[in-house]
């Protein structure tokens, strides 16, 4: 009886001394924002549901295995996940210092497009086909190098003490660092891509303290880039028809604004609870298009209604209430910058992505994060995660 009781308390000891390492005020598990990590992993699971109703009927994608884009979106949820770990272990710190290296890598991968080695899908040569159904989508990963190397740049002698705000030539820097990698994309062309991350410098800017100035000169610049595109016919035709659509929803519904039609037709049937998962009509007769992808939140508003809709909302809007609040509470620029960077690419690509499913933005092609299916698209989004968790885990605890 002794010897048990001394097997009972000897077995209990280490593991209550692990548990409260682990739960400790300073530790790492207390330091984590939960309310993020959870609502990511919510919104992941939801997406795979619906990613799995969306193409478990449509032989002609899904190889013939109704469970093929279902598998392959956890395991990409699995090593976004992975991602996110390996970004907290790293630390932003470390990453401000790798920065030039990330910056010259994400170059190359887009450069890497325009060559025979580039795949065009939906109209887009933003693709690099890399074998066994894999592909790599570089644009993606070119959000969070651009927020990163802003970050860098505006915030050096910021956070050094040798500046109260950044100067211009600093701020003229980080703006030529960002534009590089931006005009690449643009030539593809990835125009939903550019507006996310013209959306993401903004963000920078004002979070960095910069002059008033630059922003107000920026989206003077951006307004005379977009008549210069449209006059110089860079945009390709499909993305013409795109802008036309939404401009006028009434225009050859059977054409051009197939896509936004159909897709409000889809939410609007939903109601209030939808007509059940697996249930939607539109859904399984496959009316909307790229249902999987960047009209996800269609099955959403079809089998789960607006209370199903309005949780992914919800759930988003959590994420970027607590992102909000690491930006505000951290000590130094540098976190501050980085942490409104991902505020400004998370709102902006949930409102472009929800929007144009309800007619109110244009068709951009852009995925719904942590929702949509895709590979790259789900792997920058948990890096960006692992960049807050990062900035929140070692801010001061008086914070």
């Amino acid at each position: 009886m002794t010897g048990a009781n001394n097997f009972s308390v000897s077995g209990y000891g280490p593991q209550r001394a692990a548990w409260t390492r682990l739960f400790a005020r300073d530790s790492l598990a207390r330091r984590l924002d939960w309310p993020i990590l959870l609502s990511a992993i919510a919104l992941s699971l939801i997406g795979t549901a619906l990613v799995y109703s969306a193409t478990r009927g449509r032989t002609e994608i899904n190889q013939g295995d109704p469970y093929y884009f279902l598998i392959r979106h956890l395991v990409n949820t699995g090593v976004g996940i992975v991602l996110m770990i390996g970004t907290i272990w790293l630390g932003h710190r470390t990453l401000r210092t790798a920065v030039p290296i990330l910056y010259g890598i994400s170059l190359f991968l887009v450069l890497l497009v325009l060559t025979p080695l580039g795949a065009t899908i939906n109209g887009s040569r933003n693709w690099i086909v890399l074998g066994g159904g894999f592909s790599l989508q570089p644009s993606e990963f070119v959000k969070i190098t651009i927020i990163l190397g802003m970050a860098m740049l505006l915030a050096a002698r910021v956070d050094a003490g040798d500046k109260p705000y950044p100067d211009h030539r600093t701020v003229a820097q980080a703006l030529g660092l960002a534009a590089v990698p931006m005009m690449i994309i643009m030539l593809m062309p990835d125009l939903g891509s550019v507006m996310v991350m013209v959306i993401i410098v903004l963000g920078v800017l004002l979070a960095s303290g910069a002059s008033n100035r630059w922003v107000l000169g920026l989206i003077g610049a951006g307004a005379l880039g977009a008549v210069a595109v449209w006059q110089l016919h860079i945009l390709d035709e499909y993305q013409i028809n795109r802008f036309a659509a939404f401009a006028n929803p009434d225009l050859d519904p059977a054409g051009v604004g197939y896509n936004t039609n159909q897709a409000r037709i889809a939410i609007g049937s939903g109601g209030l609870t939808g007509a059940g998962l697996f249930h939607g009509s539109q859904t399984t007769g496959q009316f909307v298009p790229e249902q999987q992808t960047d009209f996800v939140f269609t099955v959403a508003g079809e089998e789960l209604g607006f209370i199903g809709a309005g949780l992914i909302i919800g759930l988003l809007g959590v994420i970027l209430w607590r992102a909000c609040r690491i930006a505000r509470e951290t000590t130094e620029l540098y976190g501050t910058i980085v942490a409104a960077g991902i505020i400004a690419w998370f709102a902006f690509q949930s409102f472009e992505n929800i929007g144009m499913t309800l007619g109110i933005m244009p068709v951009a092609g852009l995925p719904l994060p942590f929702v949509s299916y895709g590979g790259s698209s789900m792997f920058s989004v948990w890096i960006a995660v692992g960049l807050l968790q990062s900035i929140r885990v070692q801010r001061p605890m008086s914070a």
